[in-house]
């Protein structure tokens, strides 16, 4: 109890007298070490890239996710160590919307159609975001914060420890000027002193005893300041090293920065391949319409599916392995029927005007 006590009163006194140095300062009544320009040079580079890091790391989280209430609760989530619940994209809920539309007006319209071509196209658009932002929050925003509260943190921790030692070197430097200029005054007193066999020999016993113990204060003091400016040189040479790798991370960000262009890069790509393929689907749909449209007109009954067909809803992608099989889109609606001799895990789907057999594993059969 007694060691903790000491060790209490002892850095009491070391934060007192950092904070007597700090405020004599900011008073201009006490000198100041400055660092080197070489430290100097690399903390203000070290502070803009924790500046801009933030910046960016901050909007490209609001390029990802433009919903603010998405991205507090995703911030909760986080702080609370807790997963936070999948959300579906814009795109996707659009095109939910679009192909319950399309189901309560009538798929046989050819508004209906159209609505069902769109809204599965938006659904893939909107997986595409999801896979983007997911890609994008590893490539790049994870390592932009693995800075900040990882390499940051340390630095910003051994740039206040070299800030306390350079206070304790002053205070230091102070003690020991202030011990000189006291010793340099017992010294003067002592030389003006009369001869102490004629007038009050107490009084220059005193003295003398004074300067002794001034001379004493001001070894103590010498001493007290080697050491604190060696801890303080020691403490400035870390800072130096962690303040110069800042040019490795940013040839780490260099690097993250160059997955996020090509995840971007392959986003967009994506997104126009189903553009484009939504538009050849819209052409074929609006030409079989007006066919449709024509033997309508004529007297003729438009073409009905097969006897138990049923219609689907496609679970996942898949490309066709061949000419005989109907390569699907996640979230598709298509029309499915057996023939006889086929095998139980096929069945054949017809999509527009294509046909093709398709595996039944991808399906899901709707009433």
């Amino acid at each position: 109890m007694d060691f903790n006590m000491k060790k209490l009163a002892s850095g009491a006194g070391v934060f007192f007298t950092r904070a007597v140095q700090f405020t004599e300062e900011r008073l201009g009544q006490a000198e100041r070490t400055e660092p080197d320009a070489d430290l100097e040079r690399l903390a203000g580079r070290a502070d803009v890239t924790r500046l801009w890091t933030e910046r960016i790391c901050r909007q490209t989280e609001v390029l990802l996710r433009p919903n603010p209430g998405v991205r507090m609760e995703e911030f909760l989530y986080e702080k609370l160590d807790r997963t936070a619940p999948q959300r579906p994209a814009s795109g996707q809920l659009l095109g939910r919307h679009m192909e319950d539309a399309a189901r309560s007006l009538g798929p046989e319209l050819a508004y209906g159609r159209g609505l069902l071509l769109v809204g599965a196209c938006e659904q893939r658009l909107g997986r595409a975001e999801r896979e983007f932002s997911q890609v994008s929050a590893v490539a790049l925003i994870g390592p932009l914060r693995d800075f900040l509260e990882g390499d940051w943190s340390l630095i910003t921790k051994e740039r206040r420890l070299l800030e306390n030692r350079r206070l304790d070197l002053d205070a230091c430097k102070a003690r020991l000027r202030r011990a000189q200029a006291a010793e340099s005054k017992a010294a003067v007193s002592l030389s003006t002193q009369p001869d102490f066999q004629e007038t009050r020999p107490r009084n220059y016993v005193l003295s003398a005893s004074a300067s002794g113990l001034w001379t004493q204060e001001v070894e103590k003091a010498g001493d007290e300041l080697q050491r604190a400016q060696a801890e303080f040189d020691q403490q400035a040479e870390v800072t130096k090293l962690l303040l110069g790798d800042i040019s490795s991370t940013h040839v780490n960000h260099l690097r993250c920065l160059h997955e996020f262009v090509e995840a971007q890069a392959a986003y967009y790509k994506q997104c126009h391949l189903h553009m484009e393929d939504l538009q050849k689907e819209l052409a074929g749909s609006a030409g079989g319409s007006g066919q449709q449209g024509e033997q309508s007109g004529g007297g003729g009954d438009p073409p009905s599916p097969p006897p138990g067909s049923r219609r689907a809803r496609v679970l996942f992608d898949y490309d066709a392995a061949d000419a005989s099989e109907l390569s699907l889109y996640a979230d598709q609606l298509i029309t499915v029927y057996t023939v006889p001799g086929m095998d139980s895990d096929w069945l054949i789907g017809e999509r527009e005007n294509h046909r093709g057999r398709v595996p039944v594993t991808y399906l899901e059969l709707l009433s």
